[in-house]
């Protein structure tokens, strides 16, 4: 079983491979993908995929965002082709505020100062971060089925201890990736999110599940996130957030999109949309609808 994908081998066949670059940043080694626009001057809209995922989930979306911008896709630190911070799970830049600081360190040696942010689940997360800790200043940020509240009763209370315990045994990412790799276990994976995707989408994220390293990322990922101190401090935001919520997700209750608003200063609040019929992964059902609604006149500044 292999450690890691690897790019000779993996990447030729990767969405959208003839974009992808890979930077050195903020001592890591990113991959990225960078779709150049209608013209060189087209602000920037950066994307940020949510945990477990990768630059993969957004192969049908950004090329419809970049009709009108720029777009910067990267995966996440110890996801997909990125590489694991140094000091692995208990890296400092595995916390909400340490994957901001890090991406800030990947805009400034990109040269991007992004316009748009648009955020999936825990992304949005990120994404909010780096706003609230001055390290991004975009006109306007969108969550899809946005991860910004704590989960509630026990799972609120075992959630991150569980992962942290689980990303800290060598062998237990190995075999969560070898179960999740199976077929079956992959699919009811992908069922409980709510959305259901094509065959190629499937294949994908069984190619990332079936690695321990991704695993070890995403593991490590959840077990170091701080979501109480992201929704006190969602007061503090002062750029607008507009929330697209699918209503059949079952990873983020889509009744929660009301309760974050509720949070945010009137300068803040922007819009939910509701995206029926659609699951956690909406942006991989149905890249269109979802492109539509981000490239709203109404929603550009």
């Amino acid at each position: 079983m292999s450690g890691a994908l690897d790019w000779e081998r993996d990447g030729p066949e990767w969405p959208h491979a003839q974009h992808s670059r890979f930077v050195h940043a903020a001592g890591l080694r990113w991959h990225v993908q960078h779709f150049p626009g209608p013209a060189p001057d087209a602000p920037c809209l950066l994307l940020l995929h949510g945990t477990g995922a990768s630059t993969h989930s957004w192969r049908d979306l950004a090329p419809l965002l970049a009709k009108r911008y720029q777009v910067i896709a990267p995966d996440l630190p110890g996801h997909a082709f990125t590489g694991l911070p140094p000091g692995g799970v208990g890296s400092p830049q595995l916390t909400l505020p340490g994957m901001a600081a890090a991406l800030k360190g990947l805009m400034q040696a990109l040269d991007q100062r992004p316009a748009r942010v648009v955020g999936h689940s825990a992304g949005a997360a990120i994404a909010v971060r780096m706003c609230l800790d001055g390290l991004i200043n975009p006109q306007r940020l969108s969550g899809l089925n946005a991860a910004l509240l704590p989960l509630g009763g026990l799972a609120g209370a075992v959630f991150s201890p569980a992962a942290k315990l689980m990303a800290s045994v060598p062998l237990v990412p190995r075999l969560f990736a070898w179960r999740a790799g199976e077929p079956a276990v992959l699919q009811r994976l992908l069922q409980s999110t709510g959305s259901t995707l094509d065959p190629t989408g499937t294949a994908l994220y069984r190619r990332l599940v079936s690695s321990p390293a991704h695993a070890t990322g995403a593991l490590g990922m959840m077990a170091n996130w701080d979501l109480p101190t992201l929704a006190a401090d969602l007061p503090r935001l002062a750029v607008p957030l507009d929330l697209l919520v699918g209503s059949r997700d079952r990873t983020v209750p889509p009744e929660q999109a009301q309760r974050v608003l509720a949070r945010l200063s009137d300068a803040a609040r922007g819009r939910i949309t509701v995206l029926d019929g659609l699951g956690h992964l909406a942006h991989e059902e149905d890249p269109a609808r979802v492109a539509e609604y981000l490239l709203d006149a109404e929603q550009v500044a």
